[in-house]
């Protein structure tokens, strides 16, 4: 005997609103039930998964079945296919519940051991009312619970409950609730957010962008040296157009490479007696608030400052605490490394600095 989890994949998605289904939707890069699905298969902890779906779905280890017109039909078929399979427990999961964790599936199944019907619930952090004819009520929030699936229980007392249901029911615990049958419920994850409306997976679905900065000056006698926004104590300074900050010239070109908004050179002209001896950090300002008006945000930031001296080590932390200010993110998000070049080169005889930066940006 062991358990099976069955992935509910088979609706029509009326609130959804698309051509395609939403169970079909890519989400992070894929088909939005495969997640839950691969959870499920990672987890180790089921004799057998089961998808019902009206749409043909090939996938090793997994049996497909066809599903029925409503979610109490489609459960019904898998129950009826698993009759004669030796199931213990049947975890019931709708496929547009993508978060589903490992941690979840764990939880429910220790409940199992001593319960027949366990199901996950979160609290609503809303206020909620009901309406009765053409009054308006109050109910108190902490006494409801908002369900989730996964939905488990004994497979052959739920069987026995399908057998003889005619009404039309929203989820198994209704089944349950319904006949009077006892139901553990243990607190859920709100990250198992369950995918209704197409803003729902806008809300889900954030994009990730990548950019790429590099930048390269020479180093001249009798200038400042500025690295990441910071005046730092040295012989010489950077030769530029500017106050030549490679590291923010790169943090620049890596923000717009993840935006698509071409290049540092497009938006200051080296050429333009405008930007004459610009101070780095006033050339950041005007790329951060198209970032921020674009609804982009900074994930991280990595940064390689390649030079022979000043060392980074001794100036990592000074540099760190000033792009946070300049970027308006927590220190934790930026990494700066210091790379030499074996004495190799212009950079190695300490004739000039150089810099590279990787950006990643939700919008």
């Amino acid at each position: 005997m062991g358990d099976c989890f069955i992935l509910l994949s088979a609706g029509k998605s009326k609130r959804f609103k698309s051509k395609l289904n939403k169970q079909f939707i890519t989400y992070k890069n894929k088909p939005l039930f495969e997640h839950s699905l691969e959870t499920a298969i990672d987890s180790n902890l089921f004799r057998k998964i089961l998808i019902v779906s009206n749409k043909k779905i090939n996938y090793k280890n997994v049996e497909v079945i066809k599903g029925g017109k409503e979610r109490h039909n489609s459960t019904q078929n898998a129950l009826n296919y698993l009759k004669n399979k030796k199931i213990k427990n049947v975890f019931i999961h709708d496929s547009a519940r993508p978060n589903l964790s490992l941690n979840l599936l764990k939880r429910l199944k220790n409940q199992l051991n001593k319960n027949s019907a366990v199901v996950p619930y979160i609290y609503s952090e809303n206020s909620v009312k009901y309406k009765s004819k053409n009054k308006i009520n109050n109910l108190d929030r902490d006494k409801i619970l908002l369900t989730q699936t996964p939905q488990c229980f004994n497979y052959r007392e739920l069987f026995n409950l399908y057998k003889t249901n005619k009404a039309k029911i929203t989820d198994e615990a209704s089944l349950y609730l319904n006949n009077n049958k006892k139901i553990k419920f243990i607190l859920g994850d709100k990250k198992n957010f369950k995918i209704t409306t197409i803003d729902d997976l806008k809300y889900l679905n954030s994009q990730i962008y990548y950019g790429i900065g590099f930048d390269v000056h020479r180093l001249i006698k009798n200038k400042k040296l500025y690295l990441g926004g910071v005046k730092i104590p040295f012989h010489s300074g950077l030769k530029g157009h500017s106050d030549g900050d490679v590291i923010l010239h790169a943090i620049i070109d890596a923000l717009l490479g993840a935006m698509r908004k071409s290049d540092i050179g497009t938006l200051f002209p080296s050429n333009s007696t405008k930007f004459k001896n610009i101070r780095s950090k006033n050339m950041l300002s005007p790329v951060l608030k198209f970032l921020n008006g674009n609804n982009f945000s900074i994930n991280n930031i990595d940064i390689n400052l390649i030079c022979e001296k000043p060392k980074v080590s001794k100036i990592r932390n000074k540099l760190i605490k000033s792009l946070s200010s300049l970027l308006s993110i927590n220190k934790n998000l930026i990494n700066l490394k210091g790379k030499t070049v074996e004495k190799l080169g212009i950079i190695g005889k300490e004739q000039a600095i150089a810099c590279e930066v990787v950006c990643s940006l939700s919008k």
